[in-house]
């Protein structure tokens, strides 16, 4: 493939991505925005226990990734049923999941919010926050199961039309439920919990009524009891690691919030914001991973390995020059968030050099996620990033950040800087592996209905 044709079907796969991950970002950042008029402590707590949002996003992300890698492929072979199969699969350990941190988010939400803080008025707050989300997890567990499905056959421009009617209500729902509009009461973070549990709820329904209207891939929940035991190995095989690494480095990456959860209120109101700036400055390098796995998927299902060769090279020339345009982003919003941010000057201290710190830090996050969680998965290699992620986040940063936080007692903002060294640690390896082209390879099966 030309390199104009190539960097024209990239870029219109990615795009719709960007806008997706975008919704995203600027969903977490209306949240801020909106309790920003509530808070401090509104704020914090909440950013807080949607901690635990993140590890269950991770989850998703990690089951999700399986869909994407073997449904990609399948989908480059033209096996409909097989990418049907895998997403029952994926719905059986998703929606197992849900039910769990639903459970636990209704009984022992004020446990949940301990790990991340010992203050009392943000554990209070935390806790009725946690019990009104839990009600989304099951509805979440469901539409991203299904999106990752569509993802795979590139049908990511429908994705983005669901994720724009969720992100319409979610802010318009957030807004009547934060501030009490139309007679309603004032909610401050419960409403945020509440806005965020009916726009999931709403965007299911809009699963539904696409799988209706869809010819090819379709919402089958039956499909959750059919069994293949050949898929069933091979997506344990392989979205096992992926699922263990996203979880490892969600778990990991919410435990930084608990070392920074612990060193004051002042740093954690900073650090949501800053969360919030480096959402926006990911966007467009996140988007590129996403479309990578999709891209050299289905060229690999064809069994097209030199030309799959040839996309990594370009997308990692994409992900680069994206990672520059995030640094810019950041850099340019830093005057723009300590205009607006009502916080203590202490913590508007923290949230300045916290914003300098990311614009090199996105750069080190661009390339990992694009080789790790685009390139390798999509030759089905998942395994080295489990390894990778666990051995950087468990071995290396937690015990840094914790020994330099508790022990040491550095301050915080270099407590924040050694935790920020996380990404680059990890460079030599993986670029080691991405040059092996140990990852190029078809994992489709012939056999599958035999």
């Amino acid at each position: 493939m030309e390199a104009k044709t190539f960097y024209k079907s990239a870029i219109k796969l990615t795009l719709p991505i960007v806008v997706q991950n975008l919704l995203s970002a600027t969903i977490s950042s209306t949240d801020v925005v909106m309790l920003n008029y509530v808070n401090q402590s509104s704020i914090s707590a909440v950013s807080l226990a949607a901690n635990y949002t993140s590890v269950l996003f991770m989850i998703y992300y990690g089951i999700g990734t399986g869909v994407t890698m073997l449904a990609s492929q399948y989908n480059g072979k033209g096996d409909r049923e097989a990418i049907h199969l895998v997403q029952g699969i994926a719905l059986r350990f998703s929606v197992a999941v849900s039910l769990l941190f639903t459970i636990c988010a209704l009984t022992i939400p004020e446990l949940m919010m301990q790990v991340f803080t010992a203050d009392p008025e943000l554990i209070a707050i935390g806790t009725k926050y946690l019990r009104v989300v839990s009600g989304s997890y099951l509805c979440w567990s469901i539409t991203e199961i299904y999106m990752a499905s569509l993802r795979s056959v590139e049908r990511v421009t429908i994705c983005t039309v669901l994720n724009i009617v969720a992100f319409i209500c979610n802010i318009f729902l957030n807004a009547i439920f934060i501030f009490g509009l139309f007679g309603l009461p004032n909610l401050g973070a419960v409403g945020v919990a509440l806005g965020t549990t009916l726009s999931r709820f709403v965007a299911l329904i809009g699963c539904v009524i696409v799988s209706v209207k869809s010819r090819d891939i379709k919402l089958k929940l039956s499909y959750i009891f059919r069994k293949n035991s050949l898929l069933l190995h091979d997506f344990l095989h392989m979205a096992l690691p992926a699922l263990v690494n996203d979880v490892s480095w969600g778990v990991a990456f919410s435990l930084y919030s608990a070392i920074i959860g612990h060193l004051g209120n002042d740093a954690v109101a900073a650090y949501s914001f800053v969360n919030v700036v480096r959402n926006f400055g990911t966007v467009l390098c996140f988007a590129v991973a996403g479309a990578s796995g999709i891209i050299l998927g289905n060229e690999m299902g064809e069994g097209k390995f030199e030309q799959a060769r040839q996309s990594a090279k370009r997308l990692m020339i994409m992900t680069i020059i994206s990672a520059l345009i995030g640094s810019v982003v950041i850099f340019i919003l830093i005057p723009i968030i300590l205009n607006f941010a009502d916080l203590t000057p202490q913590a508007m201290h923290y949230l300045k050099y916290m914003m300098f710190i990311n614009t090199y830090y996105i750069i080190g996050a661009a390339v990992n996620t694009t080789l790790i969680a685009g390139v390798f998965r999509a030759g089905g290699d998942s395994k080295f990033g489990m390894i990778c992620d666990t051995i950087d986040m468990w071995c290396y940063a937690l015990p840094l950040g914790f020994l330099a936080a508790f022990v040491f007692k550095l301050p915080v903002m270099w407590v924040y800087v050694l935790l920020c060294t996380d990404e680059f640690v990890k460079w030599p390896w993986v670029l080691k592996n991405y040059f092996s082209g140990k990852w190029i390879r078809n994992i489709t099966r012939d056999d599958l209905y035999e």
